[in-house]
């Protein structure tokens, strides 16, 4: 499986690295993703990872993976994220189990 259903590397041996290192927890964090976004009317990615209690680090990717695969989309809204720059509002795009 290629990205976006596995974690995605630059071409950098650290990229790699992390890639390999997230890959057997992406596919949980991002059903963790959906489960928040569903019982949400919208987050930033900042958002789910603090009511997910995880790592920006961890969840930002997963958030763009989900985008990439057509689960979630741009509700339109934006709000601040932790930064103070302008974050999109991700929601779920459709209510259906995750690759099912």
């Amino acid at each position: 499986m290629n990205y976006p259903l596995q974690p995605g590397a630059r071409e950098r041996d650290t990229s790699f690295a992390a890639a390999q290192a997230i890959a057997p927890k992406a596919q949980t964090l991002r059903e963790l993703c959906m489960t928040v976004l569903d019982a949400e009317d919208g987050l930033t990615a900042d958002e789910v990872a603090d009511v997910l209690g995880h790592s920006i680090l961890s969840v930002r990717p997963r958030i763009t993976e989900l985008a990439r695969l057509d689960y979630i989309e741009d509700s339109g809204n934006r709000r601040p994220n932790i930064s103070g720059k302008k974050a999109i509002v991700w929601r779920k795009k459709w209510k259906r189990d995750l690759f099912a």
